[in-house]
């Protein structure tokens, strides 16, 4: 009995791990955004946040919330409700996250200051990588959601699939001012329904 409460309380503070990273990331990001010098969130990603005196908050905002949902998916694993896939998607998503922080985006848009207007005519090694971590860790958390319709029941399952649409909305309109907002708001809308979903797996575990 003591080696079951244990290990139900290291899935639960594994989960909980989950719960804070999305709401970490977005309070952190925002709050930049909104104070930073000349950024812009029509124009630039969160990304930008690394660059340029002070980047180096985003860039442990990154390292971070991927940590922390690296410990979500062994969390994940451990609870056997979501079968092998969705912790490993949600494995990658954190990869993806820290090595958006390693590899920091290169300046562009005008951002930071002395950037060019528009993107930069070469791309540097560490940007190429960027651009790489961002293709692998954000195709991972859609499917994740829709593997995750598989496994939940009744509004649950329906409301991921809503999130796994809405999250692919902005593709069309990548590199544009109007995709650039859809992102924002596809992003906070499937980091907040991650942090519901391991709320209610931790709750239950």
């Amino acid at each position: 009995m003591t080696t079951l409460r244990h290990t139900d309380t290291t899935t639960g503070l594994l989960l909980g791990c989950g719960v804070l990273a999305g709401p970490l990331y977005l309070v952190t990001g925002f709050a930049q955004a909104f104070t930073r010098e000349g950024f812009d969130l029509t124009r630039h990603p969160f990304s930008f946040l690394s660059l340029g005196e002070g980047g180096w908050l985003q860039i442990a905002n990154f390292v971070l919330c991927g940590l922390l949902f690296l410990a979500a998916a062994i969390g994940l694993r451990r609870t056997g409700r979501v079968g092998p896939v969705v912790p490993v998607l949600i494995g990658l998503f954190g990869i993806g996250m820290i090595g958006g922080g390693v590899f920091v985006a290169d300046p562009a848009f005008g951002f930071p200051a002395g950037a060019p207007e528009g993107q930069p005519a070469e791309l540097s090694w560490h940007g190429v990588l960027h651009g790489v971590a961002f293709f692998a860790a954000f195709p991972a958390l859609v499917a994740a959601f829709f593997v995750l319709a598989r496994k939940l029941t009744g509004p649950w399952a329906r409301a991921s699939v809503a999130v796994g649409v809405l999250s692919l909305a902005p593709m069309p309109f990548m590199g544009t001012e109007v995709g650039t907002v859809l992102l924002y708001g596809a992003a906070t809308v499937a980091w907040l329904w991650l942090s519901a979903v391991m709320a209610k797996l931790r709750s239950e575990s």
